[in-house]
C-alpha cells in the first residue's frame, strides 16, 4: 500500500479525533483511526445527506457495522454539523449521548445501533430492500472490519444481496489486518477478502484505505456488472497516523495515557504535516 502522508483535513481530523480520547480518557484508537478516510469519502464526497434534515427520505444511509469504531464517524458527523463538535469531548461519560458505539435513537445521522460486530451489512441489506420496494434513489453504504468478516451473517447478506440485484448496497472494508486480539490472518483468515466478494456475486475494488479520491472514485465508476452490488476492499493501516499505535494490537482500545505517550501522539500528527510540507517543496 501507497504510504504517502496524510493530507491536511486527514491530519486536522485525526487532531479532533486525537483531543476526544485524550478529554475521555481513551476509547477504540486502531480502528478509529484505520477507517478515518473512509468515513471522510462518505461524507465529505459521495453519499447525500443533509445535516439539516438527518432522516430525509432520500438521503443515502451510511452504517458503520464495526460500531466500535464510531470516533471516526462522531468526528465527521461534527464537522459536518450534526453535532456540536464539543461534544466529542464527552464519549463514553455518563449522561452524553455519544456512547462507545453509535445508537440511532440518540445521535442525529447514525443509521442503525451497531457494536456487535456481523450484523451491519445485513442490516442495510434490509434497507437496500425496503428503499428498491419504496422507489427511492437512496444509496446503502456498509463499513465493515475485515476481522469481522469471520461473522457468517456477513456471507449470508453478501449471498442475499447479489441474489436480489441490490447495485445500491455497497460495503467498504477496511482492512487493517489486526484484530484485538492479534493479525487476522492467525485468528480467522479470510484470504482475499475480494476475491470472496467476487464469489458472491460482487463487483469488486480495491484502493488505498487512506486516499478519499481513490476511494470515492471506487465508489463511483462504472461497473462490469451493472447489476449487482459492490464491496469496496480499502488497504488500511490500523491506529495510522499515530507512531506509536500503527499496527500495535494493543492500541485496539487504551485507557489512559502517559505523558510520554501523549507528546508522542501528538508529535506524530505534526511530523506527518512536516513530511507532506517536505514533499511539496521538492
Amino acid at each position: 500500500m501507497n504510504r504517502a502522508p496524510l493530507d491536511e483535513r486527514s491530519l486536522a481530523l485525526r487532531r479532533t479525533a486525537l483531543a476526544s480520547l485524550v478529554a475521555t480518557g481513551g476509547g477504540h484508537v486502531g480502528g478509529s483511526f484505520s477507517v478515518m478516510e473512509i468515513m471522510r469519502a462518505l461524507y465529505d464526497t459521495v453519499a447525500v445527506h443533509d445535516p439539516q434534515d438527518p432522516d430525509a427520505p432520500g438521503r443515502d444511509r451510511v452504517i458503520l457495522s464495526k460500531g466500535h469504531a464510531c470516533l471516526a464517524q462522531y468526528t465527521l458527523l461534527a464537522e459536518h454539523g450534526y453535532l456540536d463538535p464539543a461534544e466529542l469531548a464527552t464519549i463514553g461519560k455518563r449522561g452524553s449521548r455519544l456512547g462507545g458505539h453509535p445508537e440511532r435513537a440518540l445521535v442525529p445521522g447514525i443509521e442503525c445501533s451497531t457494536g456487535a460486530l456481523g450484523h451491519g451489512l445485513s442490516v442495510g441489506l434490509g434497507i437496500a430492500l425496503e428503499l428498491r420496494r419504496q422507489g427511492s434513489g437512496g444509496r446503502v453504504f456498509v463499513v465493515l472490519g475485515d476481522g469481522e468478516l469471520g461473522e457468517g451473517s456477513v456471507w449470508e447478506a453478501a449471498m442475499s444481496a447479489s441474489h436480489h440485484k441490490l447495485a445500491h448496497l455497497h460495503a467498504l472494508v477496511d482492512c487493517n489486518t489486526l484484530q484485538s486480539a492479534g493479525p487476522t490472518a492467525q485468528i480467522l483468515d479470510p484470504g482475499s477478502p475480494a476475491a470472496r466478494f467476487a464469489a458472491f456475486g460482487w463487483n469488486t475494488a480495491e484502493v488505498d484505505g487512506h486516499d478519499p479520491q481513490a476511494i470515492a472514485a471506487a465508489l463511483q465508476a462504472p461497473r462490469p456488472a451493472p447489476q449487482r452490488p459492490l464491496a469496496v476492499i480499502c488497504h488500511t493501516v490500523k491506529g495510522r497516523g499515530l507512531d506509536l499505535a500503527e499496527n500495535v494490537p494493543t492500541w485496539h482500545y487504551r485507557i489512559g495515557f502517559t505523558e510520554t505517550e501523549l507528546e508522542s501522539l501528538w508529535r506524530s500528527l505534526d511530523a506527518d504535516t512536516d513530511t507532506r510540507r517536505q514533499g511539496a517543496d521538492t
